[in-house]
């Protein structure tokens, strides 16, 4: 099954550094990775290019020491400059198609999929796994209505491939998911914004365990 293994999304990690109240990003990865983090997304909408690729080439090393996959949000560029695992792309993005022949069969693509067409359709192209979402309204993103649960459960049955769920994700709205399929999470200000950022993941993951099943 493509390049990722459905527990490799049972914490999806997302970055964010506008949490992050001045520490540094790759340190925060690290302790997230060490807490109990599965995977690690590079998502810096606010950063330069060469900003995100001295980001990702201080994450890349971090992440391989511990086996945990890492892409790069969007850019292909990014991930080819920096020798990260892959890219994840949205319906607004690069094509799956397009990424997967610019950075070869090996590496990961993810793609953003909001209804069982558009995750088929992913699919068809070749993509390694699906985030499917906004799960929950987020203040950051009021303007997104909520993913039914219905609608991520035919997601996750209509593919073949490992679907993490994202939006509004914390330790308090993941078990609310439970028994549709999702293979795990993807959490933002949930671990970014925690002031104690080791001990918010390791709730999330013990949390994660317990909703989507499955332990590394």
């Amino acid at each position: 099954m493509g390049n990722v293994r459905p527990e490799q999304l049972l914490l999806y990690a997302v970055t964010d550094s506008t949490w992050l109240d001045g520490r540094s990003l790759p340190e925060c990865v690290r302790t997230a990775i060490d807490a109990g983090a599965t995977f690690v997304q590079l998502r810096e909408k606010r950063a330069s290019f060469d900003q995100k690729v001295e980001l990702a080439r201080a994450i890349v090393p971090l992440c391989r020491a511990a086996g945990v996959p890492f892409v790069i949000d969007d850019d292909v560029d990014v991930a080819l400059a920096a020798g990260a695992d892959g890219v994840h792309v949205g319906q607004d993005d690069m094509a799956c198609a397009e990424a997967r022949r610019l950075l070869g069969p090996d590496a990961i693509v993810g793609v953003s999929a909001h209804n069982v067409a558009e995750a088929l359709a992913a699919q068809a192209q070749g993509a390694d796994y699906l985030g499917s979402g906004a799960l929950v309204a987020t203040a950051t993103k009021s303007d997104v209505t909520p993913l039914p649960p219905a609608e991520l459960a035919a997601i996750c049955a209509a593919v073949d491939i490992p679907v993490v769920g994202i939006g509004g994700l914390n330790a308090r709205t993941i078990p609310q998911f439970k028994g549709l399929g999702c293979a795990g999470a993807a959490v933002v200000s949930g671990i970014f914004a925690a002031d104690d950022i080791a001990a918010a993941t390791r709730e999330l993951r013990q949390v994660c365990e317990n909703t989507f099943g499955g332990k590394q």
